[in-house]
């Protein structure tokens, strides 16, 4: 067995393999000649002091074979003639739902309504330059889900809901670098995510499932208690008694869809706000404290922060913080603004941005009048109407400074800002809810006192963020994890409510595959 050595470096030793395998030597109490072979199983900053360290957990190999910490054998076997079990959905959960099922030995067929990675990059080039919808083709509906064009962070906190590691590990089977293995806070970037995607439709496909795009559920068909169908746009019927909805957060049919069959849901809380943005340097001087300016050394990663506060009653907190990246449109329909962040795999980008949310729930929505299972979607759809109308259109965002949307003025001037449709000077006190405002308002001035520099009129407030998370819940079983009236369909991941970023949901996806494997075989 390998001993398990952990360091405290300096970003400079750990980058340098003589000074690494010296003190990995010196902590087992041999000489450098007498290790084998290491490997890093865990990698993490911090930063919490002007002497930053790496914290290296390490693998060591003495007089002995190299044996992979990280070694993957998939199951992956042929089952182009094994039983069906449709999928609605080809983000990570349906994904990770179908390969888990060719695992067991059953055959996933992927509908989804959006296009595959390749095609939806000029739907989301009409977005970005001319500000142009598709409402089938966007941000959040394509091949890979939301997550394919939204950075890749691959970093959660829920590790009860299955198996992290194997997880990652798909991702790095079909292309992903061993770097996500290793990092506490792994990420893929925007511009490596899709081809890795790509890679993983087609191993599904070679193992004999199936995969079609431009497929949209349209129905279902449902006899007493048990579903029977499905309708695929809106004339194609298809007879199957099992169903893995895993449409995602933003399909606001489906659960139009289930409303209408009296199919049961449950509205949601969810986080509503708004992206911040500030030039990245501004966010490395506050972090690795380098200095008025800004530069940071060459071997440390763009600085990141998480921030969360109770202000009013509320907590205030940042989500999906993206250093060197990008605010981008992430609609659905015309008529409607939401706006999300990502970061490509370098993270070199001149600006750092993160949504900043406050949870809204059914006393909020009753109060705008909005009630019964579907009131959080409907209260959502307000603010995103609201955010569309004071950008002016064509996926403009209202937009003020921050220190003008502390003090309720209109900002005079914004600063550069990576959104491409564009901005529009607006107070956001006529898009988001008073209670959300004053929120923000005193969250952000609490932020300048904790991170130097957070509060300035340099960083630029873009509305709204919105799809945080699904503001419906589609009850199921704990135990069967079919919904709790309506044998045959299993809920699953964002959309349902049981998951928030990528790897949560990919773990719902191989857990809800399970559980149909297990009502197969009863």
């Amino acid at each position: 067995m390998p001993k398990t050595i952990t360091l405290r470096l300096s970003p400079a030793e750990a980058a340098n393999e003589t000074i690494l395998k010296q003190r990995l030597a010196d902590a087992c109490g041999c000489t450098v000649e007498k290790i084998n072979a290491y490997q890093i199983i865990r990698r993490s900053l911090d930063a919490r002091s002007r002497n930053i360290v790496t914290q290296l957990q390490v693998n060591v190999f003495i007089d002995e074979e190299f044996s992979d910490a990280f070694l993957f054998e998939p199951n992956l076997q042929n089952v182009r003639h094994a039983k069906p079990v449709y999928i609605a959905g080809a983000g990570p959960a349906g994904l990770f739902a179908a390969l888990e099922l060719i695992e067991l030995g059953l055959k996933p067929i992927i509908i989804e309504r959006g296009k595959d990675v390749r095609s939806r990059r000029r739907d989301l080039a009409a977005m970005n330059k001319d500000g142009i919808v598709n409402p089938e083709s966007n941000y959040c509906y394509g091949e890979g889900g939301a997550g394919t064009y939204s950075d890749g962070k691959l970093y959660t906190r829920s590790t009860k809901r299955g198996n992290i590691l194997k997880s990652l590990q798909w991702f790095h089977h079909f292309g992903a670098t061993e770097k996500i293995l290793q990092e506490a806070h792994p990420h893929i970037g925007t511009n490596k995510l899709p081809g890795i995607i790509a890679a993983m439709r087609e191993g599904i496909i070679e193992c004999g499932g199936e995969v079609h795009f431009d497929t949209k559920l349209t129905d279902l068909l449902i006899e007493g208690d048990q579903l029977k169908g499905l309708v695929l746009n809106g004339d194609l019927t298809v007879e199957t008694d099992s169903l893995i909805l895993a449409t995602g957060h933003s399909a606001r049919d489906i659960f139009k869809l289930l409303h209408r069959h009296k199919v049961l849901l449950e509205a949601k809380a969810f986080a509503l706000g708004v992206r911040i943005e500030h030039p990245q340097s501004v966010i490395d001087q506050a972090q690795y404290h380098c200095g008025i300016s800004g530069e940071r050394n060459e071997l440390l990663p763009p600085a990141s922060y998480s921030l969360v506060s109770q202000e009013a009653g509320r907590g205030v907190f940042s989500f999906c913080m993206c250093p060197g990246g990008i605010i981008a449109p992430a609609s659905t329909d015309e008529g409607e603004l939401v706006v999300n962040g990502w970061s490509p795999s370098k993270r070199d980008g001149f600006f750092a941005n993160s949504g900043m949310v406050v949870t809204v729930d059914e006393k909020d929505f009753a109060a705008y009048g909005f009630t019964g299972p579907l009131a959080g979607m409907e209260f959502q759809q307000m603010i995103e109407k609201k955010a569309w109308d004071a950008g002016g259109g064509k996926l403009k965002a209202p937009a003020q400074r921050m220190t003008d949307f502390v003090h309720n003025r209109v900002s005079n001037s914004l600063p550069d800002c990576s959104y491409l449709p564009g901005l529009t000077s607006s107070s956001l006190s006529e898009t988001l809810p008073s209670e959300v405002l004053k929120a923000l308002q005193l969250g952000f001035q609490t932020f300048g006192k904790k991170v130097k520099g957070y509060y300035t009129e340099e960083a630029v407030v873009v509305a709204t963020e919105s799809r945080t998370s699904s503001p419906i819940r589609i009850p199921r079983d704990t135990d069967t994890l079919e919904h709790v009236h309506l044998k045959g369909l299993f809920p699953c991941a964002e959309g349902a409510g049981y998951a928030g970023g990528i790897i949560s949901a990919a773990m719902d996806g191989a857990k809800v595959a399970q559980a149909v494997y297990r009502k197969i075989n009863q």
